[in-house]
């Protein structure tokens, strides 16, 4: 998991309450289906770390357990994003052109956590993240594209391995599922998450 001492110093990680993390929600998120067109429907949580005053995405992708952290300025990032996006749906002005599209709204740089197996190790690496939408078919899809990314070893381990390479994963989210992943991510939603501790 991630801790303070391991954390990327370019991000905005900063504490916001000195307690664990938390159970912030829970979303639908799309993925592409391994060699075809159609898609998988997977629920993920949402967690939020206080001490880092980050969140991360926990799910599960073609039998690969996934962290991806989001500090609060990506947080936000995303929040507007959706907001145009939900905004452009109701216009009617998105257009179907993924290489015009699959960044219009920026990029980021996020930290990724992967296990292959229970027992097994974390690896971490750094990738690109490109937030965006898609048409798949006559339907427009939110989305973010995380692009592969070289492991880091920053636990320092001394165990003898091969670095591996993180996969490039498409996350894609129909209105009603961005609004609702905009809401957790909400930095006023999360504080009240400890009103009542």
């Amino acid at each position: 998991m991630i801790s303070c001492a391991s954390i990327d110093p370019k991000k905005n990680y900063s504490m916001v309450f000195d307690a664990d993390p938390v159970l912030a929600g829970t979303i639908e998120v799309e993925f592409d289906r391994f060699l075809s067109s159609k898609h998988s429907k997977f629920k993920a949580d949402i967690v939020f770390y206080p001490r880092i005053n980050a969140v991360a995405l926990e799910f599960r992708h073609e039998f690969i357990k996934y962290r991806q952290f989001w500090d609060e300025k990506d947080r936000q990032t995303i929040i507007n994003s959706v907001n145009i996006f939900v905004n452009d749906f109701v216009n009617q002005s998105l257009i179907k052109n993924y290489r015009k599209t699959r960044a219009i709204y920026g990029k980021t740089t996020g930290r990724l956590e992967w296990e292959t197996f229970k027992v097994a190790k974390t690896h971490v690496s750094y990738p690109l993240i490109e937030i965006g939408y898609r048409f798949i078919g006559s339907r427009p899809y939110f989305s973010t594209l995380m692009h592969t990314a070289r492991e880091t070893n920053e636990f320092g381990d001394n165990i003898d391995y091969s670095m591996m390479d993180s996969r490039q994963i498409n996350m894609y989210f129909t209105r009603t599922q961005s609004a609702h992943l905009a809401k957790i991510l909400n930095q006023e939603y999360l504080i009240r998450l400890f009103d009542s501790h």
